[in-house]
């Protein structure tokens, strides 16, 4: 679910500027269609499921770890060795496919998770809190300055000073977006070049950005892991009371926050803000409401046909993450059917429901025949230096 869900957001940033993933008129004004298309995703998914895959992640470390060891296999240091690979296989998705990789963040932040893998997960739960708070106030304080001035100039009460400020920061947004549309529409060997020369640093910048929130993310993830919540040994009135409690309260503050948005036109800085950091609670609230909703509703889904591809395609979210970048970029870069810019947030959503079918309906025929994912099969046997099996 959650790497069906993350294709959802990521979809803008496939199909057109940097900017259209924090308003649905960029890079044209969109229609009330597309108006309505970025609020649905903006409210299910946007930042839910970024938090619902990290902590799965950071369940997966400890998983790992547990796994090795009752295997009696040497158990961090294969660990540490499998995220170096994910490490490198992040900075060739980067290179070779699309800038917004996230698997080079994961294996950073992972590095430093394995230094709490011993703690208890009450500890872990209250650092992560701790960590995630703190995170979220800072990176909203750094954008206070600049959502207030964004503020009073659509008020018309702004200084002239600040309003030739906000036209500054907005051409800048705006020539950003024009330097990545040219970028992402040259022929394959000239777009690899510009994001080697022109954006090299870009995935240090996200894990700049990020690692604070991803970090914090994991940390919950090693805590549920160590609670028994994945196996659901929590008792079932706690579950309800996290799926209810978690889904009602972070989808009224984050439906309070985008019809705001909407009725202001989706501000540009407000938007970053909100995205990156105002919003975080309700983006963590609600991803623990969705995790506590599916592993009630696992004893009856994983026994449907639709339950048994969903289960297929996370047992392959590696490979379907990355074919899910080939996909994409060979339907909007400019060395495939150069789509990039031509497609609004409502027709985007046909597109995200083309490619769920595809994952839902290759991977379970293929782990029918085969042990591993193709990738998953290739990661292991890097991590474990030696020829995995593949064939069932």
């Amino acid at each position: 679910m959650a790497v069906l869900g993350i294709l959802a957001v990521n979809a803008a940033s496939f199909a057109a500027p940097g900017s259209a993933a924090y308003s649905p008129d960029i890079p044209s004004p969109g229609s009330a269609a597309d108006h309505w298309a970025f609020a649905f995703t903006f409210v299910f998914f946007e930042g839910k499921m970024r938090a619902l895959f990290s902590i799965l992640f950071g369940a997966s470390l400890i998983l790992f770890i547990e796994r090795k060891e009752a295997a009696g296999a040497g158990s961090a240091g294969l660990q540490v060795r499998r995220l170096l690979w994910l490490a490198l296989f992040g900075l060739l998705h980067f290179a070779l496919l699309w800038d917004g990789d996230i698997l080079l963040l994961y294996a950073v932040v992972g590095l430093g998770a394995l230094f709490l893998r011993r703690a208890p997960a009450r500890d872990l739960a209250l650092l992560a809190a701790l960590l995630f708070s703190l995170w979220q106030a800072w990176g909203s304080m750094t954008w206070l300055p600049t959502v207030w001035q964004e503020a009073r100039v659509a008020a018309g009460t702004a200084t002239v000073r600040e309003e030739a400020a906000h036209d500054a920061y907005l051409a800048a947004l705006r020539r950003a977006d024009r330097e990545d549309t040219a970028a992402t529409l040259l022929p394959y060997a000239a777009e690899v070049s510009t994001r080697l020369t022109k954006r090299w640093d870009h995935p240090l910048a996200v894990i700049a950005q990020t690692w604070g929130e991803t970090l914090s993310y994991v940390m919950i993830g090693m805590a549920l892991l160590k609670s028994g919540f994945f196996a659901a040994a929590w008792p079932r009135r706690r579950m309800i009371l996290l799926a209810i409690g978690g889904l009602g309260s972070g989808l009224a503050l984050t439906v309070a926050f985008t019809a705001w948005a909407m009725a202001a036109g989706w501000p540009a800085a407000a938007m970053r803000m909100a995205v990156s950091y105002a919003l975080g609670w309700p983006h963590l609230l609600m991803a623990l409401g969705y995790a506590a909703l599916l592993v009630l509703a696992a004893p009856r889904l994983l026994a449907s046909g639709l339950g048994r591809r969903l289960e297929a395609a996370g047992q392959m979210a590696f490979s379907n993450y990355i074919a899910t970048s080939v996909v994409m970029t060979a339907l909007f870069s400019g060395w495939g059917l150069g789509l990039f810019g031509a497609f609004g947030q409502a027709l985007q959503w046909p597109v995200i429901l083309l490619v769920w079918a595809l994952m839902l309906g290759w991977s379970a025929p293929w782990l029918q025949r085969h042990r591993h994912g193709p990738l998953e099969w290739l990661w292991r046997g890097l991590t474990e230096w030696r020829i995995v099996p593949l064939r069932q």
